[in-house]
């Protein structure tokens, strides 16, 4: 694997060199960008999925939608549609993506959610539909810099850190790690329950000193069914991801009983023929104690009307998914507040 990412490294000298061009060309006004009219948050990461970008964006949404009236702008990856959609609680994941129908389930009325590739144009429509939202957050939205944001927020995996990362294709960057200099705030994602002080300080040191720096930790939630049933404890689980990074869940569930992972690639599309052979895996442990649990985000792509009968007779259960900021709560909001004023 070594091997193959020393060949490919040429090719991302010349990717990264591309993006950093574009980048000082939006840095230097030569490239323009576009305000919408009211404040902007923007929440991305470097690196290609895994940084827990959807449960920070739902944290962020939930600490501030009794002060703003809202908006999640998203492109809505994966999704069979083009251009502007408004997402409602009885959308597809086919038509708008998995993340944005799991914000729109999740916050209902109280938040808008719209999708588009080109946030520039999205921001302007959704306005011109929603004229009462005076603020709007982006999601994965740290490379489109034709719209400007008023808080750029970059979220950082403290286990796979840019700095010790290099650019597509042989690595896992978007750009070079540099780029996290245009951060206004930084979070630094999934912190390990015994990483010690003097290791985390190390690693909020690895940035500029003005630059404010976070630190949250993965939250697991409530076991719900899927069905609505209700959850008792299983003597083996079948857990199914189609997730960036699912080992962190993995080793959480561990801890109730042993676990067989079916793992897919990111934001994979199921089949009837994958949620059959996810059957015959679990019919090989089949008892009253048995069952099978997936993610807030890949439910969403599980339970479309195509998979409501196949997935009926069995144990489907949802393993909910937040964060917790590591340090003060007020001082994160604060500190985002701060760049909407």
């Amino acid at each position: 694997m070594k091997s193959l990412r020393s060949l490919l490294w040429p090719i991302s000298l010349i990717y990264g060199g591309v993006m950093a061009l574009r980048n000082l060309l939006f840095s230097w006004g030569i490239f323009q960008q576009g305000r919408v009219g009211v404040p902007v948050i923007s929440v991305g990461n470097l690196s290609v999925g895994g940084t827990g970008k959807t449960p920070h964006v739902a944290y962020i949404v939930d600490a501030l939608k009794d002060e703003f009236q809202l908006a999640i702008l998203l492109r809505g990856y994966g999704r069979n549609t083009k251009g502007f959609v408004k997402v409602t609680t009885h959308s597809s994941s086919d038509s708008v993506g998995d993340e944005a129908l799991l914000y729109k389930r999740r916050f209902g009325h109280q938040v808008e959610v719209v999708v588009c590739e080109n946030r520039l144009e999205g921001a302007r429509r959704l306005l011109e539909f929603y004229p009462t939202v005076n603020c709007i957050v982006l999601d994965d939205a740290y490379q489109h810099r034709a719209i400007a944001r008023d808080c750029n927020i970059l979220l950082e995996d403290v286990n796979h850190l840019s700095m010790k990362d290099v650019v597509l294709p042989a690595g896992n960057l978007r750009e070079f790690a540099f780029g996290r200099n245009r951060a206004d705030l930084v979070v630094l994602t999934k912190l390990p329950e015994g990483l010690s002080e003097e290791n985390e300080t190390a690693h909020r040191n690895s940035y500029p000193a003005q630059v404010p720096i976070f630190s949250s930790r993965i939250v697991y939630g409530q076991i719900k069914g899927i069905h609505g049933q209700s959850f008792d404890l299983p003597a083996q689980i079948v857990l199914v991801t189609g997730i960036a990074k699912a080992d962190g869940l993995k080793q959480h569930l561990q801890k109730i009983a042993p676990v067989h992972h079916v793992e897919f690639s990111d934001h994979h599309e199921f089949t009837t023929r994958d949620i059959q052979g996810i059957h015959e895996i679990f019919g090989k442990f089949a008892s009253n104690t048995t069952v099978i649990i997936t993610t807030e985000k890949d439910a969403m792509r599980l339970i479309q009307p195509q998979f409501v009968e196949l997935i009926a007779n069995h144990p489907w259960f949802i393993q909910e998914m937040d964060v917790k900021i590591h340090s003060d709560r007020f001082d994160f909001i604060q500190e985002i507040k701060r760049h909407l004023c």
